[in-house]
């Protein structure tokens, strides 16, 4: 047993924080208690001075391939203290593949979950989940059913509709996926094959996974323009479905949709939620987002290209395409190149090295610096580069983002990328650390237990952990020891590589993460 003696406890509830102890048995919390329970025949952790909150949970996080493959998995999240992350999002995940579509569905990703191995290969959700299972981690991992990655597996990643066939394809991943532990269903509407998809396609598909008690997260159809509708889209596939459903990381795109845009996007949640409907959102603290380069390519140009963007761009029809196509306006897709301008476009990763130079650089400087045109220099990348290019999107303002994160049914997430090297979004190293810091400290926006309930009850419940993300007898022991001075990201714009510090302790049910104590955990 183990006996935390002097803590100020934060039991991620939202209850003010009270002095106290608490009793770990094993891989459970048995006793919090405001008495001391005096002398035990327990390991003794004094955490005088300090808060004792539960683990954070990262119900957003791209690292489906490098909890396979990275020896080093792990590190960075308990640094910010992350002590449960779930895989899956913006329907983009290794599984299912089916052969024909395998090398093009893992290029896709590339930038997003980082390089897999030639002869990996997942036909199944369930045979990616016995993939986890094989190795033992020092922090717990949940999974999603990615419905673009269902979507490839059943149709391919042209326009093509759903028929009789596909349906009944898609309908057999779903399930495998729900019944080998899924903790719900994620959409990219945004992206390709998605975004040739029906709203009845998606509803097709969150009935499904409804039938098991999960729900429904997604990153909306668009973000800027199109914000408001993309919102009620999803609001009416969780209404048909008779889903709960989340909003991944909302927010606002595009200069001129600053401000309003998030206002009336905030407005139709609030109605929604008023009439009862079970909806959520969550969203990260910083004013820009990243993502792969293959997003900012109109879905025009994606449709004649046929699903090979690479090497359509390598051509002149298809560079005079994009060009053509780049700087219009569409209804319901967000072009980001005209919403926030090419010098808003920052260079994240590249996988060839003669590219690297590029890494860090807005599209403007690095056009200048090649001595081409922005479009130019956009396509050649993508050619070159076999699409596996991380972009970063300085799309937002501070103003909205505030908004969002200080909303009751707003949870915190990292949507942090493992995709490549170069200048990789500081998410990935301090979104917890940061929003602790800057919301209950800096910014005085909440208080110091609300901003800890929305990164452990909150995504715990939204999840269906029932017993992890508050530190009450019978839940997990995953639990943090810090004093909220010391502990403080480091990752910056100019240099994201440094991981968050001042953790005390961390114990993954029960255990420090050195013993290798983290669980997969399913529906």
């Amino acid at each position: 047993m183990i006996q935390v003696k002097n803590a100020v406890i934060c039991d991620g509830t939202g209850k003010e924080p009270f002095s106290g102890e608490l009793l770990i048995d094993g891989e459970k919390l048995a006793e919090v208690s405001p008495i001391p329970f005096g002398e035990l025949d327990a390991e003794v952790l004094d955490a005088r001075g300090m808060a004792v909150t539960p683990g954070f949970i990262d119900a957003h996080r791209h690292c489906d391939l490098a909890a396979l493959y990275d020896p080093e998995f792990g590190r960075l999240e308990l640094a910010q203290g992350i002590t449960t992350a779930v895989m899956g999002n913006c329907g983009l995940a290794p599984a299912p593949c089916t052969e024909e579509y395998r090398d093009r569905l893992y290029d896709f990703l590339e930038p997003c979950l980082g390089t897999a191995p030639k002869n990996s290969f997942f036909p199944l959700v369930s045979e990616f989940f016995r993939a986890l299972e094989t190795r033992r981690y020092p922090l717990n991992l949940g999974v999603l059913g990615a419905t673009g990655a269902i979507t490839a597996a059943s149709k391919g990643f042209g326009n093509v509709p759903f028929d009789r066939k596909s349906r009944h394809r898609a309908e057999i991943y779903v399930k495998d996926a729900m019944e080998a532990g899924a903790l719900g269903l994620s959409c990219g509407i945004m992206y390709t094959p998605e975004c040739f998809s029906k709203t009845e396609d998606f509803v097709f598909l969150a009935k499904i996974c409804g039938e098991y008690g999960g729900y429904l997260t997604s990153h909306i159809r668009g973000e800027g323009n199109s914000l408001t509708e993309s919102v009620k889209e999803v609001l009416e596939i969780g209404e048909r479905a008779g889903v709960p459903v989340n909003i991944s990381h909302l927010k606002v795109t595009g200069l001129k949709n600053h401000g309003w845009g998030i206002e009336r996007a905030v407005g139709v949640l609030e109605e929604a939620r008023g009439r009862g409907q079970d909806v959520t959102a969550d969203a990260y603290p910083y004013p820009g987002g990243s993502t792969t380069i293959l997003s900012l390519i109109p879905p025009t140009v994606m449709e004649r290209a046929k699903g090979e963007a690479a090497a359509y761009l390598g051509t002149q029809e298809g560079i005079h395409d994009l060009a053509q196509e780049i700087g219009k306006e569409f209804s319901s897709w967000d072009n980001m190149v005209s919403s926030i301008g090419w010098e808003r476009i920052v260079i994240g990763s590249v996988v060839r090295e003669e590219d690297r130079i590029y890494a860090g650089l807005d599209f403007t400087a690095a056009a200048a610096l090649s001595g081409s045109t922005e479009t130019e220099l956009f396509c050649r990348l993508v050619h070159e580069n076999s699409g596996k290019i991380g972009v970063i999107l300085m799309s937002m303002v501070q103003a909205d983002v505030d908004r969002v994160l200080c909303l009751p049914y707003v949870s915190l997430i990292s949507d942090a990328l493992y995709g490549g090297g170069g200048m990789p979004h500081p998410r990935l190293y301090g979104a917890f650390p940061k929003f602790l810091r800057e919301y209950a400290g800096e910014k005085s926006a909440l208080s110091f237990a609300e901003a800890v309930r929305k990164m452990t009850g909150m995504p715990a419940r939204r999840l269906g952990l029932k017993d992890r993300g508050t530190l009450e007898p019978g839940n997990y022991a995953d639990l943090l020891v810090f004093d909220p001075a010391k502990f403080t990201d480091r990752a910056t714009w100019q240099n994201p590589r440094q991981e968050a510090e001042g953790l005390e302790y961390v114990l993954v049910n029960g255990k420090p993460p050195q013993e290798r104590g983290g669980k997969i955990v399913k529906k």
